[in-house]
């Protein structure tokens, strides 16, 4: 991909994530970007490849971002609390209706989205739980095919608009207690203690945040 096209999709990709994907047509991109559209059509045929390209750079994108959070070298916790807010930073940003546009009028983008999101995160827990096994912060006789496919089905509830309705619910706070309940229920007694430590950190260093309303 070269760097006009690198330019096309990751500014279409913001456009589709501010205003939803329905909502948005190719003359409305087009107008965005300040190209003609027959421009915009150089590069994809139509709005559906358009948003599988987009589905495909946001994905590889998040992907890079958070193998970068796991060289940093922290420990298994602070490693999936930065995971975890990474996430509810990026999803926040997102319109409501992506998610159910992508489903709904894209089903092959969506496809592409949720078989890339899972195997990720299924790799990403797995890589977590085994760390913080040998870290001693989490159980030594947890079963990592199981419990990270149960984080899998858990995290897209929170993507659940009818559950997790946005005009009651921010993104952040459900990700953030999604965090606590996972680690609540794989530490060990020494990941516990040190989990209670980060929450009073959050609560202290993060005014307004979601650790602020516990």
């Amino acid at each position: 991909m070269d760097q006009r096209e690198q330019q096309i999709i990751d500014q279409s990709a913001k456009v589709f994530m501010r205003l939803g994907i329905r909502s948005v047509n190719m003359d409305d991109i087009a107008q965005h970007l300040r190209i003609s559209k027959k421009t915009l059509y150089q590069y994809v045929k139509d709005k559906n490849e358009l948003v599988q390209r987009i589905v495909k750079h946001i994905t590889d994108t998040h992907r890079e971002c958070i193998l970068g959070i796991c060289h940093r070298g922290h420990n298994a916790i602070d490693e999936s609390f930065e995971i975890s807010r990474f996430v509810a930073e990026q999803v926040g940003q997102v319109h409501p209706s992506v998610h159910f546009d992508l489903q709904k009028y894209h089903p092959e983008a969506w496809e592409l989205l949720q078989t890339s999101e899972r195997a990720d995160i299924y790799r990403c827990i797995s890589e977590n739980l085994r760390k913080g096994m040998s870290e001693g912060l989490y159980r030594d006789d947890l079963n990592v095919d199981v419990i990270a496919r149960i984080y899998i089905s858990r995290f897209d509830v929170t993507f659940d608009g009818e559950l997790f309705p946005t005009d009651k619910y921010r993104f952040e706070d459900v990700i953030w207690e999604l965090f606590r309940y996972h680690i609540r229920g794989i530490a060990s007694d020494k990941g516990v203690k040190y989990l209670m430590k980060k929450v009073q950190k959050e609560r202290n260093t993060t005014p307004g945040g979601p650790a602020t309303k516990r």
